[in-house]
């Protein structure tokens, strides 16, 4: 007698319910530890003026903060997905390098947008937390569910 293992497949609706919930979780975690990364330096602008400058900015603190989750969450959600999988080496690592790119794609862009728009704009330690925190909810949810639906076996 052979027991095989296997998973029931993941449906739309729970691949969607998880990526949510794991974007809520890290914009929790995220939230709290920007609040001690920035204590201190309100009010802080969300951009400036100039590619180059000496000025910490809430949208600038971005792009490395949405890189480096998009990257390691691709990674993660590969590693504890249970449903049968594609080899990591080559498409998941492609995947995360992708991930990577995206979202740093995404975070330039909306902030050279924002800054052509709307200009520099000094926020509270508040907004500024919060700003980050829907950034990297919004990263861990979409990249989750990138993630999953990428790197699952078709039926």
């Amino acid at each position: 007698m052979t027991q095989t293992n296997t998973v029931p497949a993941m449906s739309h609706g729970k691949i969607i319910q998880g990526a949510a919930l794991n974007g809520a979780i890290n914009a929790g975690i995220n939230g709290v530890i920007q609040i001690f990364m920035l204590w201190g330096l309100a009010p802080i602008p969300l951009s400036v003026d100039g590619i180059t400058n000496d000025s910490h900015t809430v949208l600038g603190s971005a792009v490395p903060l949405a890189v480096t989750l998009a990257m390691i969450l691709t990674v993660v959600a590969y590693k504890t997905l249970k449903a049968p999988k594609r080899p990591f080496m080559p498409s998941v690592l492609w995947l995360t390098f992708k991930h990577g790119m995206f979202a740093f794609g995404v975070c330039v862009t909306g902030a050279v947008i924002w800054q052509r728009v709307v200009g520099t704009v000094p926020v509270s330690l508040t907004t500024a937390v919060l700003v980050l925190a829907v950034i990297a909810g919004l990263v861990a949810g979409v990249v989750n569910y990138m993630t999953i639906r990428a790197s699952v076996l078709p039926d």
